[in-house]
């Protein structure tokens, strides 16, 4: 295991050395709005995001600029009823997935209330108006000032947990917290995101809700000038830190975390759907969902060969899955293309790849069926599992490959699969992070006590039954290819499959070594040495310091960059595993 642990857990992009570009506390926040008013007549616009607390943040604001009126969006919604009725055909019966919806915030808003709304609007003649809420900015689309109250994915996931939201338009704040997740990953996220993307371009402010008792505010102008300096240099996503029944106790240590969680499976660094950005002024720093970035610059994020092929749409994840001193992940296999757009409404899969970033004495990966599996027989017995009285035989079905430091699996859709105990994994994958099916979770209950769900059916409608041993050996275990060398460094091919978009390289270097992005994102791991400086031949950005097990990202618009082992790894072997699309055979 590599001892040194300096893993920053609070990456910052410096945007400015003033401070007083980012308000901090409920005092500088309505003084910042204040100035900002006209005089006379004035709508304020408060656009929130699904989740924040709009409550407290119609009170702070209530109490220090004294509205004359207060108008709140969800008084234009539907009745829960009928918002239930609209949400139905998406959310499904299915415990876990749903349809990405298609709809728009005003599908959930009555329009007579709405016309009601906009003509108090229209018809202001005299002091403060606020509108407030999840559509304020569809009641009031010409307000004076439009404020947008942003607030990270992984902090509405902790609310849920609490207890202290509801979604969209219902009150089912006592719902699960997976029931509350999947709402809002199928509907509520999809409604407020398109709104989102209409809206940040325009926006006065932006406020910050992840914690209410500091809130902060920067400017629009702040905020766009953020954005474009951070798409013209690398740049680390927050990263978050999760248990599970199966979790271990590298991460635990590796990124210096405290707690009491009794350990940490997940450790999420690159989702943009799910990360933040931290973004510097001075002292202050200002959190906000890394989406921003890919809503408002997709392009010189992506690049354009990319983003014409996925949109404003971030497709490759990196993250941690650890088990070692732990417990298998679930057997478990993902949906192929074909099945997640006519089941779910997604145009590409969850492909993937195993990164072994450490291993320990027994680690071993579960990949692919074995050579004489019967299907029948197969599928009988993971139906039988189902009662907890019975096990699966998996090592009856399932190859067990041996996992060493620096190996690479790779998992197309519709491979059986789960990395077994003591492996530390850089899972590197498409970005469909949900749809993980179920076959057998070795008999064990959730952190709550409860089953997890398993998905049998889905799982047999997917699997590819002719994935097994000679065919893994042959095209899933360690693919590494030499492409490149020169003095102190060399350039392989690690996969992923051919049937997967994504493109790996893994670079061992002991002196600088020279990258491009070719008009694609990269994404990198620093997964050998203690750091790493990443630099600009032309002197585009400022150097910029990675650690060991750092995930990194380079824009598309970067071009050139350059990586040298950095600090007490100088003169040392380093390495880096590098991800992007794949745009041309």
């Amino acid at each position: 295991m590599n001892t040194v642990a300096n893993y920053d857990k609070t990456p910052t992009i410096t945007v400015s050395s003033d401070p007083s570009e980012c308000a901090l506390g409920w005092d500088e926040v309505a003084d910042r709005l204040r100035g900002f008013l006209p005089a006379g007549r004035c709508v304020l616009c408060i656009e929130t995001y699904p989740g924040v607390f709009e409550r407290e943040i119609e009170q702070a604001l209530a109490r220090r600029l004294r509205p004359v009126q207060i108008l709140r969006s969800q008084c234009c919604y539907k009745p829960s009823a009928e918002i239930n009725q609209i949400a139905a055909p998406f959310l499904t019966d299915d415990p876990v997935f749903g349809r990405m919806s298609y709809l728009e915030l005003t599908d959930y808003i009555d329009p007579n209330r709405l016309a009601a709304a906009r003509q108090t609007v229209s018809e202001w003649s005299r002091g403060l108006l606020l509108v407030i809420g999840t559509g304020a900015a569809v009641i009031s689309p010409n307000a004076d000032v439009l404020v947008y109250a942003d607030l990270a994915r992984w902090e509405i996931q902790q609310r849920q947990r609490r207890g202290q939201i509801s979604s969209l338009g219902v009150n089912d704040a006592g719902a699960k917290p997976s029931v509350l997740y999947k709402r809002g990953f199928f509907l509520d996220w999809r409604l407020a995101d398109n709104l989102k993307r209409a809206l940040l371009p325009r926006i006065n402010f932006l406020l910050d809700t992840n914690d209410m008792r500091t809130p902060k505010i920067i400017s629009g102008e702040a905020l766009h000038r953020a954005l474009r300096k951070t798409v013209e240099r690398p740049f680390r996503l927050v990263p978050f830190f999760d248990p599970g029944p199966w979790g271990g106790q590298w991460i635990r240590k590796v990124c210096a975390l405290n707690g009491d969680a009794p350990n940490y499976a997940w450790c999420f660094d690159c989702v943009p759907e799910e990360n933040s950005l931290l973004l510097g002024f001075g002292n202050r720093r200002m959190e906000i969902p890394a989406v921003d970035l890919v809503f408002t610059h997709p392009r010189e994020l992506l690049g354009d060969a990319v983003h014409a092929r996925f949109g404003a749409e971030f497709p490759i994840r990196f993250d941690f899955l650890d088990t070692m001193d732990g417990g298998n992940l679930s057997l478990q296999v993902h949906p192929t293309t074909e099945y997640i757009r006519s089941h779910f409404g997604l145009y590409y899969t969850q492909d993937e790849s195993y990164y072994i970033l450490d291993a320990d004495q027994g680690a071993a990966v579960y990949l692919g069926l074995k050579d004489e599996v019967n299907p029948e027989s197969m599928l009988r017995d993971l139906e039988l599992a189902e009662n907890p009285d019975c096990a699966f035989p998996a090592d009856r079905y399932v190859n067990q490959f041996p996992a060493h430091k620096h190996d690479h699996f790779l998992i197309p859709a519709g491979t059986v699969h789960c990395s077994g105990r003591n492996c530390m994994v850089l899972e590197i994958s498409a970005t469909p992070y949900i749809f993980t099916f179920k076959l057998w979770d070795w008999g064990r209950l959730g952190l709550d006590g409860e089953p997890r769900p398993i998905h049998i059916d889905h799982g047999k409608r997917n699997i590819q039954w002719d994935r097994r041993t000679r065919w893994v050996k042959g095209n899933l275990l360690n693919q590494i290819q030499p492409l490149s060398s020169g003095e102190g460094w060399l350039e392989e091919r690690t996969g992923l499959h051919e049937m997967e978009f994504i493109e790996t390289r893994r670079c061992w270097f002991t002196g600088k070594i020279i990258h491009h992005t070719r008009g694609g994102v990269n994404v990198l791991n620093l997964v050998e040495g203690d750091e790493a400086v990443v630099e600009s031949p032309g002197h585009a950005f400022e150097p910029f310091v990675v650690h060991y097990a750092e995930t990194f990202v380079v824009p598309a618009a970067v071009g050139p960059y350059t990586i040298t082992p950095f600090g007490s790894a100088q003169g040392k072997r380093c390495a880096t595993i590098k991800a992007f699309v794949r745009t041309s055979a």
